[in-house]
């Protein structure tokens, strides 16, 4: 049964969102639903049309065009969403003691309820293992402290008391928290390691991704690389992200020319099939079902994470292994891509 939000009139939050750059010269109703995506197109829709929404001081419509220079206020009201619930769901835990918990999220899995998502995502499964988290400044994120995209795959890890909750948090803020990620971008990289050195802001037109820029408005954002292994047309890479931006590994690498395999936001974002690595009319035991793909997301994997643990006060380091779709396109690599052209 789907579950119901139910809307709070009595307590409204404002928000004013100035106009003044073109990429967001759009309809009233689909703006402001990519600037609030936890209100719907249709409460959205409700809100202007019942007065809670004003252009320039004066009420306006759905269907209004956004203008350069307009000033929009949006009157809010607090959702009132289902409880976070545990449910049982399959996890492989690489380690869990007293103080946190690590993870190996599988793809397709998301972090944290959100619309669409309400009881079948990693946070309801940890409060089933671990029965209780501690609270953060989400509701819907209790004990976690970093996070890592839908579609990778990967080491995650969440706090299990408020202590180490709040010892976690300090260190991923002052950036004393190292990860490392796996990654096959497509084409083989000019070099066997290098720094990418990028800005990144949010995407001038389309709002839910984030882009490199120049014009010093954006967040200093670094990415070490080395290259693992070479194959043609194809390069497994192991990146280090210095800072913490969103999407930034996948962001810097497309920069370079050299998107992850199968991201269909800062790639080409086709699916991989046994033809496209193999040639058409080869057949391969490890791949059954040969009209179905490899890989269907973006090929990157959260391998490992190293911080000074909560309750031992001493360095650690957890591993995830390889995802095995990703584990599955490097085998065939190495057996059809072997070698550079």
């Amino acid at each position: 049964m789907a579950k119901v939000i139910k809307v709070d009139y009595d307590r409204l939050t404002e928000h004013v969102f100035n106009i003044h750059k073109e990429a967001t010269l759009q309809r009233l109703d689909v703006y402001i639903h990519k600037r609030l995506p936890e209100y719907s197109r249709s409460l959205v829709q409700k809100l202007i049309r019942e007065g809670l929404v004003s252009v320039n001081g004066r009420e306006s419509k759905p269907g209004y065009a956004i203008s350069l220079g307009d000033r929009i206020v949006v009157k809010v009201p607090r959702l009132i969403r289902p409880q976070v619930v545990p449910r049982e769901l399959p996890l492989e835990i690489v380690h869990e003691d007293d103080h946190l918990i690590v993870i190996n999220k599988p793809p397709d899995l998301v972090v944290h309820p959100a619309a669409g998502h309400w009881d079948d995502t990693l946070v309801n499964a940890l409060l089933h293992h671990c029965g209780v988290l501690p609270e953060t400044d989400d509701v819907y994120k209790p004990g976690l402290v970093h996070r890592i995209d839908k579609d990778t795959s990967g080491v995650i890890i969440a706090a299990k008391t408020v202590r180490a909750h709040a010892e976690m948090t300090r260190q991923f803020q002052e950036r004393a928290v190292d990860k490392e990620y796996l990654a096959i971008v497509e084409g083989e990289l000019p070099f066997d390691e290098d720094v990418i050195e990028k800005d990144i802001e949010r995407h001038p037109k389309v709002f839910e991704r984030m882009a490199v820029v120049k014009n010093g408005t954006g967040k200093a954002s670094l990415s070490f690389y080395r290259v693992r292994e070479r194959f043609r047309g194809y390069t497994f890479v192991l990146v280090a992200p210095r800072t913490g931006r969103t999407h930034q590994i996948r962001v810097h690498l497309g920069s370079i020319g050299h998107p992850c395999v199968a991201d269909a936001t800062y790639g080409r974002g086709k699916a991989v099939y046994l033809k496209d690595v193999a040639g058409e009319g080869v057949s391969d035991a490890r791949v059954p079902d040969p009209d179905q793909p490899v890989l269907a997301r973006q090929a990157l994997h959260a391998f490992s994470i190293s911080f000074v643990h909560p309750g031992l006060g001493e360095p650690v380091r957890y591993e995830a292994p390889l995802a095995a779709d990703m584990s599955l396109m490097v085998e065939l690599l190495r057996t059809y891509r072997s070698g550079t052209a």
